[in-house]
């Protein structure tokens, strides 16, 4: 007898947790995800800040459509001149700072921040690298070893030597940083700790110490880029710039691709001495590329970045008052709603699904859960989308 996908997805597929009730979906088009019985959910994840410019849309899909006729996958990425690699790397160039105008294109998040670590080492000649406490930044193993959370990577110690942690948005950290410092590797905006947004004049701070010792700094905008804060890149809601970019997640449209962009003079590092520092069999695949700049013409056109921050705001005024709200951390479309104490999160998001909407919880913050839909819901999606929230608190305060 067949197997179900239910029965191979609980036997064969590899899971990184237990999820017992796992929907399957068959179908999703702009905010919305459609199960196998037909049953329509309003996506407040965006597959945690992904679908910035909802599921399938049809500019990405004419790009990779029209990309899959012409060529695939060629060569090692960097050994032939493909069009939408140079063109996507071209219009991440015109938008970003004169110092970021050089992109190595990977697979993920985690590689970017993976080749983002080697670059400050190569380019400092330094080992010791700065981190925060409850920062996420993937789980391969340097990721792993910048990561800010203990009970996640006990299991896999030893990890990279020399790495140092400090409080984010402690004023009192800037002494850490020093000559022998070769890096420090900040989120402009912590998401996994519940969207903590930290002061504008620590984050120049934190800039200003760097150049002063010749540190590099390196944001990782894995979570937060393309748009997510009310700027294209959160880095602009703090009037500063780091040494090296790490992106991902939101910049494929749903298709898979990451990079780290720095200055030429930088990047060309991992060119010389030793040649290949670093190297991708898949990075910059061409369909994903295609897709990505398709994804960000959308993004500027449309002018989604400011939209988010609105819409971002109208989550927040219909959501504040409520009793069981205790707070809302918002930037752009990104929010962190704090239940009051005594309600467990875990309980409100399996209410949550059953009322048809997905969210999900922080792996850092136990008592808020997640809403970060894609940026291209309207006002009246927001609306209904909030009383299905209203509907669900209501339910748990009497449960």
């Amino acid at each position: 007898m067949q197997l179900t996908n239910r029965q191979l997805f609980q036997q064969n597929l590899a899971l990184p947790a237990e999820v017992p009730n796992a929907l399957e979906i068959v179908y999703a088009e702009g905010i919305y995800l459609y199960d196998i019985n037909s049953d329509r959910y309003i996506d407040l994840v965006s597959g945690v800040s992904v679908s910035n410019i909802g599921h399938r849309h049809p500019k990405v899909i004419k790009a990779v459509e029209e990309q899959m006729g012409k060529y695939m996958h060629l060569m090692v990425y960097g050994k032939y001149i493909q069009s939408p690699q140079v063109q996507l790397a071209g219009a991440l160039a015109a938008v970003l700072p004169e110092s970021l105008r050089s992109v190595f294109m990977v697979n993920s998040g985690s590689e970017a921040i993976e080749g983002a670590l080697k670059l400050a080492k190569r380019a400092t000649g330094r080992s010791e690298i700065i981190a925060f406490e409850n920062a996420y930044h993937g789980s391969t193993h340097g990721a792993l070893s910048v990561l800010g959370n203990e009970e996640m990577k006990s299991a896999y110690r030893p990890l990279l030597p020399d790495v140092k942690f400090c409080g984010f948005n402690d004023p009192e950290m800037f002494s850490s940083i020093t000559e022998r410092t070769a890096c420090v590797i900040v989120e402009p905006i912590q998401a996994e700790a519940g969207i903590i947004i930290p002061d504008k004049g620590w984050i120049k701070k934190l800039r200003s110490r760097c150049t002063d010792t010749g540190t590099l700094l390196i944001f990782d905008e894995v979570q937060m880029g393309f748009g997510r804060t009310g700027k294209l890149m959160a880095f602009e809601n703090f009037e500063v710039g780091p040494d090296i970019l790490c992106l991902a997640k939101g910049m494929g449209g749903g298709m898979p691709i990451g990079a780290f962009v720095a200055s030429r003079e930088l990047m060309n590092l991992l060119t010389f001495n030793p040649a290949l520092g670093h190297i991708t069999t898949f990075g910059g695949h061409p369909v994903c590329a295609a897709a990505a700049l398709a994804s960000l013409e959308v993004i500027l056109s449309e002018g989604l970045s400011l939209h988010a921050e609105l819409k971002g705001k109208q989550f927040v005024q219909l959501l504040e008052k409520h009793p069981m709200v205790a707070e809302i951390r918002q930037i752009g479309l990104m929010l962190a709603v704090e239940i009051v104490p005594g309600f467990q999160v875990s309980k409100l998001v399996k209410i949550l699904q059953k009322n048809r909407l997905i969210v999900d919880q922080f792996l850092f913050n136990s008592t808020s859960f997640r809403i970060a839909p894609p940026l291209t819901i309207t006002n009246d999606e927001i609306n209904h989308a909030v009383a299905l929230v209203i509907k669900s608190l209501n339910e748990l305060k009497i449960s």
